[in-house]
């Protein structure tokens, strides 16, 4: 039988060269592909909501959102990277802290070589900045994975001890 921690870590490969692709798209295909999803965003909102836009009024915003819908892309991008290699890293035997601390670590490092590729890339450039914003998308995953799976294993232990307690 296949270990979790295994499925993990060939997800974590798989995601590794998904955002490989994304980061050898050229700049003027990945805005196209931020500006749409951007416009998609802002016109379903518009028709969730009833506003009276026009046409102009959502590009006009879709253009105004898109390098914010573009660095929560990489955050979340590198959020689900963390939590994949903290799953992968239940082959070793570590603590929680020094597992999230190694997860975090690991996905930091592949986003400073996904800077580095980004160089060679047709109108892109590698940013320090990116990397610190990939790098925070990647603490918050862990944060937000270990505090959720924290918060279920105490209820859990707490249900359980009040049915033992009750026997």
């Amino acid at each position: 039988m296949i270990k979790r921690s295994t499925i993990a870590g060939l997800l974590a490969i798989i995601w590794m060269c998904i955002i490989f692709v994304f980061s050898s798209q050229p700049a003027d295909e990945s805005s196209e592909v931020s500006v749409g999803f951007s416009y998609r965003i802002v016109s379903s909102a518009g028709t969730f909501f009833h506003l009276p836009w026009d046409e102009e009024e959502f590009r006009r915003i879709s253009t105004a959102i898109e390098g914010y819908i573009r660095k929560a892309a990489h955050m979340t991008e590198y959020a689900i990277l963390s939590v994949l290699l903290y799953l992968w890293l239940e082959n070793w035997q570590l603590t929680l802290v020094k597992r999230s601390v190694f997860a975090v670590f690991l996905a930091m490092l592949y986003a400073a070589s996904d800077e580095f590729h980004q160089l060679f890339v047709l109108g892109r450039a590698g940013s320090v900045r990116d990397v610190m914003i990939d790098s925070a998308g990647a603490v918050l995953g862990i944060l937000i994975f270990v505090g959720v799976k924290e918060c279920i294993s105490f209820l859990l232990n707490r249900r359980k001890s009040r049915e033992t307690g009750l026997s």
